[in-house]
């Protein structure tokens, strides 16, 4: 297993990726709306606010996920990790798991101090992400499942106490994401 930095060549089966997953684990309305998610992200977002990172399997791309700029009211540098998605024949291989620190470690050069993500507890623990109540640090639209707001600092620090809700970037400025 690779893992690489994703390039705009890879575009079309990374879309292609993430319609299929989210089709097969949630519902084909779904999976389009996350493929055309990830259409607009790599569309939208400037190179310096958007990292992508992939899995590749021989030639094949079998695990994708982004971080994008997110605006937090200290000012500190944050990345908001979502969407991820891994080939339904290679999940529970460590994939995933792989990948997030491969990214992580990418963003560790980029003098990232704080990435968050709004997912499963359960797995995104395994990678070091803590649950974060919005009184310490609101996100960027209300949650409706409150639980899945994670993050971590990749200083090793506390993840500070901010006054204001974060700001995402275009791509994610819809409620029905949060």
């Amino acid at each position: 297993m690779k893992f690489l930095l994703f390039t705009p060549t890879a575009t079309d089966e990374v879309v292609a990726l993430f319609t299929r997953v989210f089709s097969a684990s949630e519902d084909e309305d779904e999976g389009r709306s996350i493929g055309h998610l990830v259409s607009s992200l790599i569309a939208t977002t400037p190179a310096d606010a958007l990292i992508g990172c992939v899995a590749k399997e021989g030639e094949r791309i079998v695990g994708a996920i982004f971080f994008s700029r997110l605006r937090v009211p200290n000012g500190q540098q944050a990345f908001l990790l979502s969407p991820v998605a891994v080939a339904s024949e290679v999940q529970g291989t460590g994939v995933g798991q792989g990948l997030i620190r491969f990214g992580l470690d990418q963003l560790r050069g980029r003098e990232t101090d704080l990435v968050f993500t709004y997912g499963d507890p359960a797995f995104y623990s395994k990678v070091g992400f803590v649950p974060v109540s919005e009184e310490l640090v609101q996100a960027p639209y209300p949650l409706s499942q409150p639980i899945g707001w994670l993050g971590q600092s990749l200083e090793g620090n506390s993840i500070p106490v901010m006054q204001g809700r974060t700001e995402c970037v275009p791509a994610f400025a819809n409620s029905d994401y949060w």
